[in-house]
């Protein structure tokens, strides 16, 4: 299935950002990719993507739904960071949030969320750890994302590395021990859930495998 309407990535200058709008503009899609530092804009082009900039951190619903209008769907890989708890809260829970809504209001027909495998309100992470901001931050934001009327795929992968990758992945049992997940194989991820309706409304948690990405996506 072709994507016939423009694809918006929100965090453009992210690893996985980058190469998704690689991925999906080399398949013949519209990508705008949103960026906060200007200075950017030349990879995004060099991604094959359309910059654009803004903060998201800082925008209200009303702003994001003018950064997400006439967009058929919405990718959030944006992301504070770490290091800063109230700024993880910030971008990682509170915009996106705010994306979700303006993404509805604006009647976007899906949004995939870059998450991470194990979120969710029984994350298990505790309150001392430095993860724990971003543990709880992820799973506020999955949950709003569920509780909407989005057509929204949630993905879960593991310990994200550069490693090459993006044909295979490991799902359920076939899942690696260890997690580690190329962000290349989120990127084609995140390019092939766009090109099939099947798998709006679900949670895909995913690491590095053996199994065609399109296999693996049939299994629930």
């Amino acid at each position: 299935m072709s994507i016939d309407k423009p694809v918006t990535i929100i965090g453009g200058h992210g690893k996985v950002g980058l190469r998704a709008a690689r991925i999906l503009s080399e398949a013949g899609a519209e990508v705008y990719s949103v960026i906060r530092n200007p200075d950017h804009a030349d990879d995004v082009r060099a991604a094959g993507a359309n910059p654009v900039v803004a903060d998201v951190e800082t925008l209200d619903v009303d702003g994001l739904r003018e950064l997400v209008r006439g967009s058929g769907s919405v990718v959030w890989t944006a992301g504070a960071g770490g290091g800063n708890p109230d700024r993880t809260f910030a971008v990682d829970r509170d915009a996106a949030i705010r994306s979700m809504d303006a993404s509805a209001a604006e009647e976007v027909g899906r949004y995939v969320m870059v998450s991470y495998d194990g979120a969710g309100p029984d994350h298990g992470v505790p309150e001392d750890d430095s993860f724990f901001p971003y543990a709880e931050a992820k799973g506020a934001a999955d949950a709003h994302l569920r509780d909407s009327d989005l057509g929204w795929t949630i993905l879960g992968p593991g310990a994200l590395t550069d490693d090459p990758g993006g044909e295979t992945i490991g799902v359920g049992d076939d899942k690696r021990e260890d997690r580690s997940t190329s962000r290349d194989a989120v990127a084609a991820v995140i390019a092939a859930v766009l090109r099939r309706p099947d798998t709006a409304g679900r949670t895909i948690e995913f690491s590095d495998g053996d199994i065609p990405i399109g296999e693996a996506l049939t299994r629930e």
